[in-house]
């Protein structure tokens, strides 16, 4: 299974957090459940690393036929590639671990306000609430024509 679809898998997995009623956003409880779903996004994505680095090793041969060879540098090109955009994926949860430690998580980068449980769940390194990125999804579109 492709490393986006089981990073993806894991996320659905998960049992979403219910806040009790007059619970303070983005409480001890509610950062422990981030930062459980981002630990286990990471690993997978680290996992899908290793097998990669594995496969590469097993599969790599000389191909005397051109074509076979062609055909051989371009799956390990795609392969890399997508783990290049892994690579940088970690990143980002890293980053967004670090936001949690510095009690930064779940605010908007634009305008300040709570991004929500049930986005932060979606996408748990989100760092624009759903309006914010909207607009930032039209100026995009705008600026390209």
């Amino acid at each position: 299974m492709p490393a986006k679809d089981t990073a993806q898998e894991s996320l659905k997995s998960f049992v979403p957090y219910v806040p009790k009623k007059g619970e303070e956003y983005m409480n001890e409880a509610q950062k422990d459940h981030f930062r459980k779903i981002l630990f286990s996004w990471k690993a997978e994505l680290m996992e899908e690393v290793d097998r990669t680095v594995t496969h590469m090793k097993d599969e790599a041969a000389n191909f005397p036929d051109p074509a076979d060879r062609a055909t051989q540098e371009e799956e390990f090109s795609l392969e890399l590639r997508t783990r290049d955009r892994e690579r940088k994926l970690i990143k980002k949860i890293d980053a967004t671990l670090d936001l949690i430690d510095e009690d930064d998580y779940g605010y908007c980068d634009t305008c300040g306000i709570e991004i929500g449980i049930k986005r932060l769940e979606a996408r748990p390194t989100a760092t624009l609430c759903i309006d914010c990125k909207t607009l930032d999804e039209i100026k995009e579109r705008q600026e390209r024509g």
